[in-house]
């Protein structure tokens, strides 16, 4: 799969997540195996206006590349303007939002809210492919709703209008997360277009993942919320595409990793946003260790990144005995 510069062979790529793939978060799948990360979804008209949350999202780092920055709205004028400040802060590509499906999005024309209107989201994908000279991809939905599936002519009108790549998630808006993903669609598209198409929804595990490329003929295979608090899962892919097995993380592994984490957050936030933004990961770095109620109830209560770090390495000591102790 080729987006510009870019180029991946089977690509696993980090899905935008609102509050959850900022710069920390992108830099540890790209340390786990990430082909691409992209950003959070950023507000066009958050950028026009310099908010500071929105202009904080652009912040990018070198080891994370390749990256792209995605935007949304729905007002041609200030998605241009958008893309442009986008483009300033220097991705590997740009990507539109078409799929989000949330009401606070689409009551303002935009997000999967495109859907209901074909022409517009041509024209508004054309706008800003003419007006940035990196590469434009898009990511959508099957349709506004079951009953008015649009993905095959949708992305037909998309490549025309110059995007480099599409992304599908699988279900229609009115889905939201509901429901199966269906994946039949992906060879569908990919029999009406010739740029790469990129799978997204229900790829939770590495057999997943392998499923998706099998099944689909898909160019990449897009991980969204499976990866909260689990970017070993891009590692864990890789090698059972290649071996049939992997090698599953020690508790002390994802431990370490989850501080790690929060060392990163650290680094580029205030210590009490940091630690109380952090909070939403606990759950996924300590899903299925054993006995780890009692130390999730603690540290999503402590202030401090001293207090987190000496619950968290007594709770892996805890850990490692509970395994010697084992016959």
């Amino acid at each position: 799969m080729r987006i510009g510069h870019v180029e991946v062979e089977r690509g696993i790529v980090l899905a935008p997540m609102e509050d959850v793939t900022d710069l920390p978060f992108r830099m540890i799948c790209k340390r786990y195996g990430a082909d691409i990360v992209y950003t959070e979804f950023i507000s066009s008209d958050g950028l026009v206006r310099d908010a500071r949350r929105s202009m904080e999202k652009l912040r990018l780092a070198e080891e994370e590349r390749p990256v792209a920055i995605q935007i949304f709205g729905g007002d041609e004028d200030i998605m241009v303007e958008a893309a442009r400040r986008a483009e300033e802060s220097g991705p590997d590509f740009i990507d539109i939002n078409f799929g989000c499906w949330v009401k606070n999005v689409v009551v303002r024309n935009a997000g999967a809210a495109l859907l209901k209107d074909p022409t517009g989201m041509q024209k508004l994908t054309r706008a800003i492919v003419d007006a940035v000279k990196m590469p434009v991809t898009v990511k959508t939905r099957l349709g506004w709703s079951r009953d008015s599936i649009v993905i095959l002519e949708v992305a037909k009108m998309i490549e025309d209008a110059g995007a480099a790549a599409l992304t599908v998630h699988c279900r229609t808006r009115d889905m939201g997360h509901d429901g199966d993903a269906d994946w039949s669609w992906i060879p569908k598209i990919k029999q009406v277009v010739n740029i790469p198409v990129i799978v997204n929804g229900d790829v939770k595990t590495p057999e997943d993942v392998k499923r998706a490329f099998d099944e689909t003929g898909a160019d990449a295979v897009m991980i969204g919320r499976a990866a909260i608090g689990n970017p070993f899962l891009f590692a864990h892919a890789k090698e059972y595409m290649a071996t049939g097995s992997y090698t599953p993380v020690s508790p002390r592994e994802r431990i370490l990793t989850c501080l790690e984490h929060l060392r990163l957050e650290l680094t580029y936030k205030s210590p009490r946003r940091a630690v109380h933004e952090f909070r939403k990961h606990y759950g996924g770095y300590l899903k299925g260790l054993r006995n780890n109620s009692l130390c999730r109830q603690d540290v999503v209560r402590f202030e401090t990144y001293d207090e987190v770090e000496e619950r968290m390495l007594r709770y892996a000591d805890e850990l490692d005995e509970m395994v010697d102790a084992t016959p």
